[in-house]
């Protein structure tokens, strides 16, 4: 009977075989879930979460693409309403009668008037005064979006028909109460036509559909992303190789952080040709980027977290580079420990020795509760989380080695080791 037949063989390769099969499967769901999953995240964070919403879109309000369409909105619907040329023609009929040539004067003061007006509107779009009302203008927007979304159409934001429009009644209002203050009190009693006070930020015929797909995501969409990381930690947990299933796992991270990247700029270009046309249009590239600065920023993080896991599975695989640049550090460092090993240094290394495996551990998953602290990720928390926990690393290696025996230490460095060969450094 050959060994693959031996019935004890068969029964205790099955246990092994299923983990295999059950880290492989976690892999791929995480893999698939992972684009979605940050997406949705974002989308919960930053659209749910008026705080994270306003935060994120106030820096729009010192973009000169924004105030330039914003101001031109207001000036048009203030001259709209108030002709200034008819006003002077009828305020200088008698005068202009007497002396016909005071009627080559109605135009240049008609254009100076109307250049007040334009003036007084740019400057109050880049006041601060202005800056307050856009952040409360957009914290309504923020809560007009989400009645959008629950098919609530009040508000700053509203949809009507097939338009998504925004409000700009009360910088109207401010700026009329500015050219009164200056003297200009013919626009103080102007009516302004509803359809004149507002912008169309975007044709959406499928907002509709949008809500939908919002009703039956928005519940699970907070959780996606964690049930994500569960099961990248799943795989890692269940594979027999654990080093080759992180370089697998880094390496699936790193696929969709490219993915995502390509489905932004697929974004970026399906949002400019949803606001080309509208007055929107010329700052449709800043607004995407800024709506979308924290999910952009995320994508980066991913990246090269997804390498960095790669390197790291690498140094702690069975790989004959990866050994020899684990035996290398190691043994420099424990042997680099062994001259501290005597006093409280050798005490506190002989316990790091006996439970360094599950110490590491935690020094990781130190590194990502700092990485993630404040749901904020950056690339300089990503670089201050890895530095934290290599530093951390080093110094278990140290203690490590000030805490074995020095013949043992001593022998890793040089030739073949006597004593046991040292942990991975990861």
């Amino acid at each position: 009977m050959s060994a693959t037949d031996d019935p004890e063989t068969t029964t205790a390769d099955r246990p092994s075989r299923g983990r295999s099969i059950a880290a492989v499967i976690c892999l791929v769901l995480a893999g698939l879930l992972m684009t979605p999953a940050a997406v949705a995240y974002w989308g919960q964070r930053t659209l749910n979460d008026a705080e994270r919403y306003v935060e994120t879109v106030g820096p729009l309000v010192e973009s000169p693409e924004v105030q330039d369409v914003i101001a031109t909105r207001v000036t048009a619907a203030i001259q709209k309403q108030v002709d200034v040329e008819a006003i002077l023609n009828t305020a200088f009929a008698g005068v202009i009668a007497d002396r016909p040539r005071l009627e080559q004067l109605v135009a240049p003061l008609a254009a100076a008037i109307n250049g007040l007006v334009e003036r007084e509107v740019r400057a109050f779009i880049a006041s601060d005064e202005f800056a307050d009302i856009w952040v409360l203008a957009n914290t309504r927007a923020q809560q007009s979006l989400q009645r959008i979304l629950n098919g609530d159409d009040s508000g700053a934001v509203s949809l009507q028909g097939d338009e998504l429009v925004l409000d700009v009644d009360e910088v109207i209002e401010r700026v009329k109460d500015r050219l009164v203050a200056r003297g200009l009190t013919i626009v103080e009693n102007v009516p302004i036509p509803e359809t004149d006070r507002q912008i169309v930020l975007m044709d959406a015929p499928q907002l509709r559909q949008v809500r939908t797909i919002y009703a039956f995501s928005n519940p699970v969409a907070q959780w996606l992303l964690p049930v994500v990381g569960v099961l990248f930690l799943g795989a890692l947990v269940l594979a027999r190789r654990r080093p080759r299933m992180a370089v697998w796992i880094g390496a699936v991270i790193a696929a969709n952080a490219l993915l995502l990247a390509w489905v932004l700029s697929i974004g970026e270009q399906m949002f400019v040709n949803a606001l080309a046309g509208t007055d929107f249009g010329p700052a449709s590239r800043i607004f995407f980027d800024t709506l979308l600065t924290y999910l952009d920023r995320g994508q980066q993080v991913v990246l090269w977290l997804g390498l960095v896991i790669v390197v790291a599975g690498w140094f702690a695989g069975s790989n004959r580079y990866g050994t020899t640049a684990r035996t290398t550090i190691g043994g420099g460092l424990e042997n680099l420990g062994s001259r501290l090993g005597d006093g409280p240094v050798g005490a506190a290394g002989r316990w790091v020795a006996a439970n360094v495996g599950w110490v590491r551990v935690v020094v990781v998953a130190l590194g990502g509760v700092v990485l993630l602290w404040g749901n904020n990720v950056s690339m300089n928390r990503l670089w201050w989380s890895l530095a934290l926990v290599v530093a951390l690393l080093v110094v278990l290696q140290v203690l490590v080695g000030a805490g074995r025996p020095r013949e043992t230490t001593a022998s890793l460095g040089s030739g073949p080791a006597t004593g046991p060969e040292p942990g991975p450094a990861i």
